[in-house]
């Protein structure tokens, strides 16, 4: 197997340091729980931990590609990489079936994930990429269109869940059978040699082989631990933060939540930009896009049935509606963007000054406004393009 070739740093060493300090100051609350925590400090200690958990969880699967055989590693790692953000979501959804007035926050939570991997993930790579090669645009790997083609099916199917009011049992199963296509897919394609970053790198490079898998199986029952034990006071958290203060909690949940579990994703696709391998850490980005858009979604409306125990499936009112509308015209025009297997300058802040605009105005005007904006851009660009670009766009599709 390949090792990392970069020498170790002491800046992995301090990034692997505060990544493992960061959860323990909400273990020791936990474990003294009559010290009655405010909920600011509670969400604030509990969402650090998070934050730690995530950073470890990230080096962890990266540690696993180089033993977990590829079957079982395309399967362990994707479930892995949406663990933090999976942990909150299902618990506000597992939460709703039992109080109904935390049924918003489940699809808030899911859809804030989604429109920041695209809003905010991909124009950084794809403008911190651009400016290292000083280069108009980013050049992705053909290999993506793997994710590519199974995000556009899901982003097309995305566009009728609202329909019935409900993330229905049928919608689940039809997220996961894409899911479930796009390992068999990717079990399929040819095996890539995995580059080690950061603080992966420095455990790779210090224990050897048998050192690695002990750090890697410690390391993910400890991420998994911590993340089991602060995903329900962080949800709840924000939920009391912004209700003591007048704050809309759905804005919290939508936002601050996904922030804390995405970062990790963030910071390893730019350390691949930076290292001027920007497609690799878009294609990271898409590969997470495509589990959150598929996996996640789907384990929703599984979730609030059990804790429910009817077949009706999470509800979505016109807000949610909306949400939902808007995370999937984005995802669309994204993808009509990076169809050519080009990510450039201005498709790249394009995305990001859409993504700011209707985050900075949370109506249900401007959101409406927005879906349109979205949908009219991809059909201009698509006509824009004229034959190569349709050709280019319906090439996803294609299942050979």
């Amino acid at each position: 197997m390949p090792r990392s070739a970069r020498p170790p740093r002491k800046l992995d060493f301090l990034w692997f340091l505060m990544a493992a300090l960061l959860p323990l100051p909400w273990i020791v609350a936990f474990n003294f729980q009559g010290l009655g925590l405010l909920p600011e400090i509670s969400a604030t200690l509990s969402g650090l931990a998070i934050v730690g958990a995530a950073f470890l969880l990230s080096w962890t699967t990266e540690l696993a590609e180089r033993d977990v055989p590829q079957a079982l590693a395309l399967l362990v790692l994707a479930l892995a990489s949406v663990l933090p953000e999976y942990a909150v979501d299902l618990h506000f959804a597992w939460k709703a079936g039992v109080d109904p007035s935390y049924a918003p926050y489940a699809a808030a939570n899911m859809t804030g994930a989604n429109r920041l991997l695209i809003g905010l993930g991909w124009p950084s790579v794809a403008l911190l990429a651009c400016w290292r090669t000083r280069k108009d645009y980013l050049t992705i790997d053909s290999k993506q269109r793997l994710e590519m083609r199974f995000l556009l099916v899901a982003t097309i199917y995305s566009f009728f869940i609202p329909v019935g009011s409900h993330i229905t049992l049928l919608d689940a199963a039809i997220l996961l059978a894409i899911f479930s296509s796009y390992v068999i897919g990717a079990m399929r394609s040819e095996s890539h040699e995995v580059e080690l970053v950061g603080p992966a790198a420095l455990i790779d490079q210090a224990f050897g082989d048998l050192g690695r898998r002990i750090w890697a199986l410690v390391l993910f029952s400890f991420s998994a631990f911590v993340i089991y034990i602060s995903a329900e006071p962080f949800a709840d958290g924000l939920v009391h933060v912004g209700r003591n203060h007048g704050i809309d909690e759905f804005l919290l949940v939508q936002w601050l939540a996904p922030v804390a579990s995405e970062s990790p994703e963030f910071v390893i696709a730019l350390l691949f930009a930076l290292k001027r391998r920007g497609s690799v850490g878009l294609g990271a980005l898409l590969s997470s896009k495509v589990n959150q858009w598929t996996l996640l979604v789907g384990a929703i409306p599984i979730a609030y049935c059990i804790s429910s125990s009817s077949w009706h499936g999470l509800p979505l009112d016109a807000r949610q509606t909306e949400e939902l509308w808007l995370t999937s015209a984005q995802s669309l025009l994204a993808l009509v963007l990076v169809a050519d297997l080009r990510m450039g300058r201005r498709d790249g802040i394009l995305l990001a000054v859409l993504f700011l605009g209707q985050l900075c105005f949370p109506s249900t005007r401007v959101r409406q406004i927005f879906i349109g904006i979205y949908l009219v851009a991809a059909l201009a660009l698509l006509l824009r393009r004229g034959a190569t670009g349709g050709r280019a766009f319906t090439q996803l599709l294609r299942m050979s």
